[in-house]
């Protein structure tokens, strides 16, 4: 959601990509909420951390938002790069009914897009 906001929020000004630590399929409660927000994630394909690192890419930034509340483990990125770490929930371990996923998802998004603003709002950044 981040990668998608920074897209949506930052233009052309940067060239946006995320990464996961483990090849999987789309969230389809996260699919849904970004639709409600004019992105369409359908078809995307997930990018591995390592996909990234074999194709010897470098970033500016390397902004990471794993929850470490659950111990998720947050990926180390070697190269380059000014490092942030924006701490979420991670949806796809929320319980509950599909509406209730689907709310929890809504408000990790919200926090998300606002964050994102907040960052591209802030003190001056060099991409």
């Amino acid at each position: 959601m981040a990668e998608e906001f920074l897209r949506k929020l930052g233009g052309d000004r940067f060239t946006v990509q995320s990464a996961g630590l483990e090849p999987g399929t789309l969230n389809p409660v996260v699919i849904e909420a970004l639709k409600e927000e004019g992105i369409d994630i359908t078809g995307k394909a997930p990018v591995t951390v390592r996909d990234l690192i074999a194709a010897g890419r470098k970033f500016d930034y390397i902004i990471t938002v794993c929850d470490e509340a659950s111990a998720e483990r947050c990926p180390v990125f070697p190269g380059g790069g000014r490092r942030l770490h924006w701490g979420f929930p991670d949806p796809s371990g929320f319980d509950g009914s599909p509406e209730e996923k689907l709310a929890g998802t809504r408000e990790v998004r919200d926090r998300i897009k606002q964050t994102v603003a907040d960052w591209l709002a802030g003190p001056p950044w060099h991409p």
